[in-house]
């Protein structure tokens, strides 16, 4: 899998100064964990899960969820069950009989209901089981052990490289009273299988419910205040660069125009001020942007980037693009983190930056820089005066 490997040759050496790398669910940890872009949740009943997969409909998937939680209702389970275990077989074989590329065979991950429905799936998928990234684990508490002991043993069985994501959303981390004593529980739990563990992802939605809230699409998720102090939280206990986890953003939930109340949130002046090799109309982008309500979700990328958060859980293939866009690497960022490493010998501690707009201090911006160049593999780099906008243009699809 390589990001915006849709775009052509010409296109692509228009936009990228450096080019995303390819991975896959061999690649290392330290870089996959920042790979998951925008995952794409389906629910586990869909018959058109492998099909959707293998004819590539959903333009720029990186990374997919088949659910088997609250997507289906719980007298659906078994049928959806069977359904993803067919799914799988049918991805798998076609696959091997080389219908869909390496490039093109997203990471996928199933979110499971039960550490015991692991064991189950993997039976009834077989070698099929092989295409599987890893399982996510909603509710996760400080006493959710036995999920990650089950991919233990199937990882220690050669059975494939599983890796576990849980979901933190349970009511001891919202309730102010019980979420230090349960954050560091969760947190000295996963410490040990830190290597099983690809990425921490929030459950605002079901964080949400315990209120009785549900954002409205003129906010974003930092603006519930008792939402925001508890990602304040995760953040505190779990993006410690000692910890080296990766987290995820929550998920947003709009994608079609509903009656607003405060202004667009997406400026008018990049658009009008963007020019390209393409000739499209930006301000027509724009337009359509604010029509799917995906200006809040491009604010909340932002805001879970400023936060130290990577990934976004989406529900709609229209946040693909907007999403994976804003995560690469812009050209001025990028020349600051080369600087910043290569400059840390100790000779210096504080530098002017290439654009002459800031400074640069090493020790401080260190960890970010070393973190910015992770993400440059997997997202890649604008060229200078690009920006997300560039990838943007009618051909994604958004």
């Amino acid at each position: 899998m390589r990001y915006f490997n849709y775009l052509t040759e010409e296109i692509g050496k228009a936009t990228f100064f450096k080019n995303p790398e390819s991975f896959n669910k061999e690649t290392s940890r330290a870089i996959l964990s920042y790979a998951l872009g925008a995952t794409l949740y389906m629910p586990g009943t869909r018959e058109t899960i492998a099909k959707d997969i293998i004819s590539k409909k959903n333009s720029g998937l990186a990374s997919t969820v088949f659910c088997l939680e609250d997507s289906i209702g719980d007298s659906e389970v078994p049928l959806a069950e069977g359904n993803v275990v067919t799914q799988v077989r049918e991805i798998h074989r076609a696959f091997s009989n080389q219908e869909i590329e390496e490039a093109d065979l997203p990471l996928i991950f199933i979110r499971i209901r039960t550490p015991e429905q692991i064991l189950k799936l993997v039976e009834g998928m077989g070698v099929s089981s092989k295409i599987i990234t890893g399982f996510i684990f909603p509710k996760f508490t400080s006493e959710s052990y036995r999920y990650l002991e089950v991919i233990k043993s199937l990882n220690d069985q050669a059975v494939g490289l599983f890796y576990g994501l849980p979901i933190i959303e349970s009511p001891q981390v919202i309730q102010r009273e019980s979420r230090l004593n349960e954050l560091l529980g969760i947190k000295q739990l996963i410490d040990s299988y830190h290597d099983l563990v690809l990425n921490i992802r929030i459950g605002a939605t079901d964080f949400s419910g315990l209120y009785g809230i549900r954002r409205g699409p003129d906010v974003t998720i930092y603006d519930i205040m008792v939402i925001r102090d508890c990602i304040s939280d995760i953040v505190n206990i779990f993006g410690r660069i000692e910890s080296d986890y990766v987290i995820s953003g929550p998920v947003w939930e709009y994608f079609a125009n509903v009656e607003r109340v405060l202004k667009p949130q997406l400026r008018k002046s990049p658009f009008e001020e963007f020019h390209d090799h393409s000739g499209c109309n930006r301000t027509e982008i724009r337009s359509h942007l604010l029509n799917k309500y995906v200006d809040g979700l491009i604010r909340e990328v932002i805001l879970d980037k400023e936060n130290g958060m990577i990934g976004k859980t989406i529900i709609h293939p229209s946040h693909i693009i907007p999403v994976q866009a804003l995560y690469v690497v812009g050209h001025e960022e990028y020349l600051d983190a080369l600087s910043i490493i290569k400059n840390s010998d100790g000779l210096q501690g504080v530098m002017r930056s290439h654009y002459t707009n800031k400074m640069n201090e090493i020790k401080p911006h260190y960890k970010w820089a070393q973190k910015t160049l992770l993400r440059a593999k997997n997202y890649g780099v604008f060229n200078e005066q690009h920006n997300f906008i560039s990838l943007l243009t009618e051909d994604t699809h958004i």
